[in-house]
């Protein structure tokens, strides 16, 4: 596996981040999903927890690993799909991140039911986010605070920094909180989701950001920078490792 241009960044940078620079997005999702499924456990382990996002970047890279797991299905059989964030739409609407999910890797790999643990988001989403908050805490182990444990978060980055849908413009709840789950009103259509809050990310094993698009360097620049605003930032500042995956230049942070 080439992970071609890695580097941990330094200087006013946090420390914590390893970062993985690609010509294309083809290539980096490529990578991610070479990467992801190496690390999958293949002993009788308990189950894996796995939190997916929506977005254009995201659909291609689990059209990666679909492809790349095609022929060893067994590998997802621990497999638990959550989602870090869902729009309140029907499951068959364009906008649902488990839409894109069920027909890039859900579907083509036949993922058994019980797997798959979708937010319903045609539902009101109150209801939704606990719904949802509880389905988590049946298969997730816990720590003590109560906090669930997530094996992997993979998350996309907007234009503005936002991961799942944790905007720049609304406060941070605090990462101490017991919440899994809320419901929030974005900046951008479909306006009302719901997200999984910043101390279930932050509180994940590993999490990885795939980022892609030319329009996001400046987003990206400030995220990588120790006193950096933005979603991104607020989650790599309180973690001790993640890993990003983008064909976005290297910014000088």
């Amino acid at each position: 596996m080439n992970l071609e241009g890695s580097s941990h960044l330094t200087g006013t940078s946090p420390r914590n981040v390893e970062l993985h620079h690609f010509p294309d997005e083809q290539q980096l999702c490529e990578a991610a999903a070479e990467r992801w499924i190496q690390s999958l456990p293949t002993s009788d382990a308990a189950a894996y927890a796995l939190a997916l996002s929506g977005g254009r970047i995201a659909g291609r890279l689990l059209r990666s690993i679909a492809s790349l797991s095609r022929n060893q299905r067994n590998l997802l059989d621990r497999v638990h799909f959550f989602w870090a964030d869902e729009r309140c739409v029907p499951p068959a609407h364009a906008e649902s991140n488990f839409g894109v999910a069920n027909r890039e890797l859900l579907l083509p790999l036949d993922v058994r039911p019980h797997q798959i643990h979708r937010i319903r988001g045609e539902i009101d989403d109150r209801r939704a986010a606990s719904e949802a908050e509880q389905d988590m805490r049946r298969i997730v182990p816990t720590r003590q605070d109560g906090q669930p444990v997530l094996d992997m978060v993979f998350l996309g980055m907007g234009e503005d920094g936002h991961v799942a849908s944790l905007f720049p413009e609304e406060p941070e709840e605090p990462v101490g909180s017991r919440t899994i789950y809320r419901s929030v009103v974005a900046t951008k259509p479909p306006p009302v989701r719901i997200t999984l809050t910043y101390g279930t990310i932050v509180r994940a094993k590993q999490v990885w950001i795939v980022a892609s698009g030319p329009n996001k360097m400046r987003a990206l620049k400030e995220s990588l920078t120790l006193d950096g605003k933005t979603p991104l930032a607020r989650v790599l500042q309180r973690r001790r490792h993640s890993v990003i995956y983008t064909d976005i230049p290297v910014p000088d942070a």
